[in-house]
């Protein structure tokens, strides 16, 4: 299992952050490798991204949503996942921490994404967060 991590700091108060935040089917609009994501209604979700070079598909449940602090998620199937967005009030905005967690059931391919996840992870991060504090 690998782990990574991403924070930053959004000039905007966690309830106007967590508002975005929450609205998950439209990171495929503030990400380029994200392609869709499709509701599927009971806060599951459907995620079709292209990273290192591969379509990677996988379903997703909203785990928690407590406003405007944390909102988290773990995948049905596919690539296992799970993630958590913490805000926090800081001086000037909302620090935004993302921690995702993932296993690849073929130990070679899980070494050869470890090498690229983390960048491709901060690199989506960053680009749903700066979109975020764009539509703030």
């Amino acid at each position: 299992m690998a782990t990574i991590e991403h924070r930053a700091i959004l000039a905007a108060a966690p309830e106007r952050v967590f508002a975005l935040l929450e609205r998950v089917e439209d990171f495929a609009d503030y990400s380029d490798l994200i392609h869709s994501i499709e509701p599927l209604g009971d806060d599951r979700f459907r995620w079709h991204v292209h990273a290192v070079g591969r379509d990677w598909h996988f379903d997703v449940a909203i785990t928690e949503r407590r406003a405007p602090e944390a909102l988290a998620w773990e995948s049905l199937d596919g690539v296992e996942n799970r993630g958590r967005y913490r805000l926090r009030p800081v001086e000037g905005g909302t620090e935004v921490s993302l921690t995702l967690t993932y296993t690849l059931r073929s130990k070679l391919l899980e070494r050869a994404v470890n090498k690229a996840a983390t960048p491709l992870v901060n690199r989506v991060s960053r680009q749903i967060l700066e979109r975020v504090e764009q539509r703030l």
